[in-house]
Formats: C-alpha cells, structure tokens, sequence
C-alpha cells in the first residue's frame, strides 16, 4: 500500500513501467557524488601541496612558463577528478549490468527482497522522484557479502554476531535533486526499515561513501550508528587511496 506523506508523497513497488525513470535517477543519484569527491579529495592538503610542486616544476622546466605551471598542476587536478570518477562510475555500471538490469528478478520475486519508488503528485500526475532498495540476507556467515553498496563503493563484510546470521542492506536511496530536503530520503529509509521489521531482520545496514555527508548525517538522526571505514572500492585501490574517499557502514538496530 502506497505511504502518504505531508508533501504529496507516495511510496510504492516498483513497476516494470517505471524502468526509465529509476534507471535515470539511479544514474544521475550516483554520478552527482563525483564533484563533492574531487573538491573534497583536491583540497586535502597533501594534495594541494603536491599540486604546487608539479606546478613549480612545470614553471622551471617551461624556462618561467607560468603557462606550463598551470598546465602541470592542471593535470595532477584532472587526475584526481578522474580518480574520483572511475569509482563512482564503475560502481553505477557494475549495478547496472547486474541486478539493476533486471529489478523484478532481482528484488520483487525474491521475498526478502524489495525495491520501491516515491512518487509527487505534480499538477494532478504522479512523477518517480525517489527510490529506495533492500536485500535481505539470512544466515550469511561472517566475511561473505554481496556489493550492496549505496555511493559507488564495496569492501569487506562486518562481524556479525554468532547468533544473528539474517539481516538486510539497504541500498539505491535516491532523491531527485528539485525533491531534496523536504524529509523524503527519511520517508525511503523508514519503508526500507518497516520492511525489514515485517520480514523479521533484527537490523539494518547500508554503505556509504565518505563525501555524502547529508546522507551520513540523515542516517544519524534515524538511528543508524557507524560500524566501520574502509578504503576498498570497485577501482583501482590507488584511485581510492589517492580520491581520499572512504566507505562508511553504517547500521541500525530494528
């Protein structure tokens, strides 16, 4: 049944029909990481000062070129904009090869599974402007996981206790940038948790990457604390190291 919210907001199943759009926004919801990444990643000091170097020695090697100071230090810049890049674009494809590629396989006929959309009513129509995802994993021992993860990133699986093997991830929030701040990634993440208290998971977990502070901070007032960081991405190990960019799980007791 389709939750209603104060701001005309309705959260459903997913429907083949609504493919395109959530294919839309799960690329763009993804992508839009990247430029938080590289200005985050670029302003580390480490980073700055060795985009000074380069430039300096651009500047020496051009005989005084303040043009090729600039170009050096363009380059290095361009380089950790690619870092940032490729991990947040490798995770989005990989997710699209595989269970994006097919959403009512992959999420609605599986019974532990589930994928919903938030819907606005504009002008008297229903418009897809958020979406939300969750895998259900009973008995699944300590080191074992899936790549389940929200903000283009994977690692290594938690600890979890010996007598609790079953929990869920929540994965693929995403909010149309003109529907923000007007509490729906809290409304997503509720459903996903009510969902998971009607499938009997006594806890909830989700990824994140370091640069989406909003969402951290989002998942702090809903309860969820952090359960570890780690650098380990779908890229290069390098790419990682070098785009500053950390995974942090964060989870919820239900």
């Amino acid at each position: 049944m389709a939750h209603k919210s104060d701001f005309q907001f309705s959260i459903r199943e997913y429907k083949p029909s609504d493919q395109d759009v959530v294919m839309s926004l799960f690329h763009d919801g993804i992508l839009e990481h990247v430029y938080p990444a590289f200005f985050k990643a670029i302003s580390n000091p480490d980073h700055v000062g060795i985009a000074l170097s380069i430039s300096m020695a651009g500047y020496v090697l051009g005989g005084s070129s303040y043009f090729q100071a600039l170009l050096f230090g363009s380059l290095w810049a361009g380089f950790i904009y690619y870092c940032c890049h490729d991990i947040y674009d490798s995770y989005m494809m990989g997710r699209l090869n595989t269970d994006m590629a097919d959403i009512q396989a992959s999420y609605l006929e599986i019974p532990d599974n589930g994928f919903w959309v938030a819907e606005a009513d504009i002008n008297g129509q229903a418009k897809v402007v958020g979406m939300v995802a969750v895998t259900g994993q009973r008995g699944v021992e300590g080191g074992e996981r899936f790549d389940d993860l929200n903000g283009g990133v994977s690692g290594t699986e938690f600890d979890q206790d010996a007598g609790d093997r079953s929990y869920a991830r929540m994965t693929h929030v995403v909010v149309a940038f003109a529907w923000r701040r007007r509490n729906l990634g809290s409304q997503l993440t509720r459903k996903a948790l009510d969902f998971c208290k009607e499938r009997g998971f006594s806890r909830l977990v989700m990824d994140l990457s370091s640069p989406q502070t909003a969402a951290i901070s989002m998942c702090q007032k809903l309860g969820f604390v952090q359960t570890s960081s780690h650098h380990n991405t779908h890229a290069n190990p390098w790419f990682s190291k070098l785009a500053r960019i950390n995974v942090i799980e964060m989870e919820k007791l239900i």
